[in-house]
């Protein structure tokens, strides 16, 4: 089992580093946002529709590489260790946006958004990490400081890269570049291993493709049921990002500027929770009362979404939803308790894969239902159907979480009986 004590002077400064390489990378993902649709419309002579449908199928594509390459990817940490895949990552994505700020045509810069789905499937490597150097009883604190790394790039991110892009929509690739390299040059001085060679595993190739990395997850019914969480997770999740800004818009009136406000609330709101809730939460509660909190929150949080009538009860929702942050942390945390060391890495690519396909699901799923639902023709109109929808995913997800975790309390409890 992983629940051996890792070795402890590396564990702060890893920690650390771990923490800056997410917050550089999702920076650096947050940066091209939004300049990426522009130049598309540039590389289309302005032709928006069909920009459009490009950004949908780039959209696909990455998530696509995610599917694919996280399995291999945990795979090779499970056998060379975490931290030549992590480095080898940071160089990757670094020259990968030097190659998009370059890009002289459309296929140019789409080869670039699908290397840079293969390098960023490295994120499930850092997850590993986290499992390698954290004693079990406090990896739900260090996922939750995960979390709010993602949180402050993607603030910070797009907000910067807006900024920017004003001044040359190719810049941002370039500062995105600089920002990964430098990551990357730092790691390559002060990032220890975490995993000793007698803890790897040996590299096979039905371990490393999507469906052999799902097997792990089918060899505990506990394991595979919290993963079925974790997608039910990041499949609700996905309605946030593909149709908040269009049902702000039509449902509100909200300008860009609002939009922008709003989502910069909901990250720092996240952020707060990951960062500074989860910890005591889980101390408190135990990874189990976090996990089924946390999913009560996102179904109530969706639920406001999705009735609201004004922007004002909207925003009311933002600090409730926030709390939903308090899930991934511990699920995570769970998992990684029935999983040994050997196979951290696979654990995270094959929960990486889950996410890569509700990647590829999501987005279509959730921008169709919103199309219907405000469809003049139809006999209903209910705009925050796509929200609605994501809350009854999380009320089938706690329960589900509900199930699948009695057995540990039943457990815990035998001995008193």
């Amino acid at each position: 089992m992983s629940d051996s004590t890792p070795h402890a002077p590396p564990r702060r400064a890893a920690l650390i580093f771990i923490f800056i390489t997410i917050l550089l990378d999702m920076l650096a993902m947050g940066m091209i946002i939004p300049v990426l649709p522009k130049m598309i419309v540039n590389f289309l002579s302005g032709d928006t529709a069909r920009a459009a449908e490009i950004l949908g199928v780039f959209s696909t594509v990455w998530a696509l590489m995610q599917f694919i390459f996280s399995p291999l990817v945990g795979a090779l940490s499970d056998r060379f260790g975490r931290r030549p895949v992590v480095l080898m990552s940071n160089f990757g994505l670094g020259l990968d946006y030097i190659l998009m700020a370059l890009a002289p045509t459309l296929g140019w810069l789409f080869a670039g958004r699908v290397i840079a789905g293969i390098t960023s499937a490295s994120i499930s490597t850092a997850s590993a990490y986290i499992a390698d150097v954290t004693p079990p009883e406090k990896r739900a604190a260090s996922f939750g400081m995960l979390g709010a790394a993602f949180g402050i790039g993607f603030i910070m991110g797009p907000a910067v890269g807006g900024v920017l892009g004003e001044l040359n929509p190719r810049l941002p690739f370039w500062v995105a570049a600089i920002l990964s390299l430098s990551n990357a040059m730092y790691g390559l001085f002060v990032l220890p291993e975490s995993l000793p060679p007698e803890r790897r595993k040996a590299f096979r190739w039905q371990r490393a493709n999507p469906m052999g990395a799902l097997a792990l997850l089918r060899s505990k019914s506990e394991v595979l049921g919290l993963a079925s969480v974790n997608f039910l997770y990041h499949l609700a999740h996905i309605a946030l990002t593909s149709v908040f800004v269009l049902s702000g818009s039509y449902r509100f009136g909200w300008t860009e500027r609002t939009v922008g406000l709003t989502m910069a609330g909901v990250g720092l709101s996240s952020m707060v929770v990951q960062a500074g809730l989860v910890r005591p939460t889980v101390k408190r509660l135990g990874e189990r009362r976090a996990l089924l909190l946390g999913l009560s929150f996102g179904a109530v949080g969706f639920c406001i979404y999705g009735l609201a009538e004004t922007g004002i009860v909207f925003w009311l929702g933002v600090p409730v939803m926030a709390l939903w942050g308090l899930t991934g942390p511990s699920s995570q945390g769970l998992m990684s308790r029935h999983i040994s060391p050997s196979e951290q890495g696979q654990l995270q690519g094959a929960l990486s894969s889950l996410m890569g396909i509700a990647g590829m699901i999501g987005p279509g799923l959730f921008t169709q239902i919103f199309a219907r639902a405000i469809d003049p023709q139809r006999g209903w109109h209910l705009p925050g159907a796509p929200f609605l929808l994501a809350s009854l995913l999380l009320v089938f997800a706690q329960l589900l979480a509900w199930h699948v975790t009695r057995q540990r309390v039943e457990v815990a409890v035998a001995p008193m009986t």
